[in-house]
């Protein structure tokens, strides 16, 4: 069967890698969905100090060769990504940093670009990037619904998607200020504290 790819962003990966491990590149369940992040990525982490500090395991040589693989894109479909690149890049300029001083980043539209052109779906919590892939009909799912994907197709535990939630609390790096309420709906019970 075929791999059902899924590009995973950079914050949702700072926020699954570290305890769901190998966490890229490792088909799991009935579809053979298979997590990739943007090649993006690790210059995004190279060039920022702030989430080297922050996510310092990230260094690390296994989660490094975790990362060391990106998806195979064509020249045809590099092409269509920089051509369709350009036409969200503008839209993020009239619809969201003119008009709301913010929105999704460029690395985080060439994420959004690369999905739409490959037609696969994005992992994300962060709202700008839901809100684009929403206008593109780029689908897309939270953290919190990949982990219960996984936990459904028995790729992980009930007691890891604690665990990744506690980390996400001691770290103080949740998805939302509403994401106990995401947590309930999705998993039918109370989110750890």
């Amino acid at each position: 069967m075929a791999q059902t790819k899924i590009l995973v962003d950079s914050n949702s990966y700072f926020r699954l890698a570290q305890n769901i491990h190998p966490l890229l590149c490792q088909p799991f369940g009935s579809a053979e969905y298979t997590l990739y992040i943007h090649a993006d990525l690790n210059a995004e982490f190279k060039f920022s100090s702030r989430l080297k500090n922050k996510f310092h395991w990230v260094s690390e040589s296994e989660y490094a060769a975790n990362r060391s693989r990106s998806i195979n894109l064509s020249k045809t479909q590099k092409k269509e990504i920089e051509e369709t690149y350009g036409y969200l890049i503008a839209h993020v300029q009239d619809e969201f940093l003119t008009p709301r001083g913010k929105g999704p980043s460029p690395i985080d539209t060439r994420i959004i670009s690369t999905a739409l052109v490959l037609g696969i779906r994005v992992v994300t919590d962060d709202r700008d990037m839901i809100e684009l892939a929403q206008a593109y009909d780029v689908h897309h799912l939270t953290s919190l619904e990949l982990m219960k994907r996984m936990l459904d197709e028995g790729h992980i535990t009930r007691e890891k998607v604690d665990l990744v939630v506690e980390q996400w609390i001691y770290d103080n790096d949740t998805p939302h200020r509403e994401w106990r309420t995401e947590f309930e709906r999705i998993f039918g019970r109370k989110a750890p504290k």
